[in-house]
């Protein structure tokens, strides 16, 4: 699969091939859906707590005799059915996350990008690089090139005054290639990638 070259004025800047076993799959959803799940999964802090009966810091004394009263027979006040008493099955400190094959991991990754090329959302640039970190400068620019919505993958080392201009830009997110990932791919309509982290992908996936 060939592809356009350009730069972030918007000039023509060659052209790259492709990987069709990278870029040029045929898209399954259920995988995209079991990585999306996995990643959102271990994202969570699973630091939910509730107190239970044990951790209630009410009396334990029994508060009514146990015969006599005409109601149920009761032990302390920590009981659940009680006002301040504990939670019953309530949610503890855990973690969330679940299992899946780093073989499926790289798949999700080659069909989230495969998903963009067939929809014609991906772009290849040929570099980031700014002289001055100006927000309202790269904003301007980000509207001429119709990038409302993008997520942008350098190389490595991401060009400190370009990710400094864009981070206050909304709908905009950008990224080394060692961070990139299917939810970060699926949530921006565009993704743009240089030449360094085009380079850096078909490396790690050779």
């Amino acid at each position: 699969m060939e592809l356009k070259v350009t730069t972030l004025e918007g000039k023509a800047a060659g052209s790259v091939d492709l990987k069709d076993e990278v870029f040029g799959l045929e898209v399954r959803p259920d995988i995209l859906h079991r990585m999306v799940r996995y990643q959102q999964l271990k994202a969570m802090a699973g630091t939910h707590d509730v107190k239970n009966r044990s951790e209630g810091a009410r009396t334990g004394k029994k508060f009514v005799k146990q015969k006599g009263s005409g109601g149920a027979r009761h032990g302390d006040r920590k009981a659940p059915q009680f006002r301040g008493g504990g939670r019953a099955f309530g949610p503890t400190p855990r973690s969330h996350a679940i299992d899946l094959p780093k073989k499926v991991r790289v798949l999700a990754l080659k069909h989230a990008l495969s998903s963009k090329a067939k929809a014609g959302s991906l772009i290849v640039i040929d570099s980031v690089a700014q002289k001055e970190a100006k927000t309202a400068a790269l904003r301007t620019t980000f509207g001429k090139l119709e990038w409302a919505s993008a997520l942008i993958i350098d190389g490595a080392n991401v060009d400190q005054n370009f990710a400094l201009a864009a981070r206050n830009i909304p709908n905009i997110d950008v990224l080394p290639i060692q961070g990139i990932n299917v939810v970060s791919i699926l949530k921006r309509d565009k993704l743009v990638l240089t030449k360094a982290a085009l380079e850096a992908l078909e490396a790690r996936f050779a």
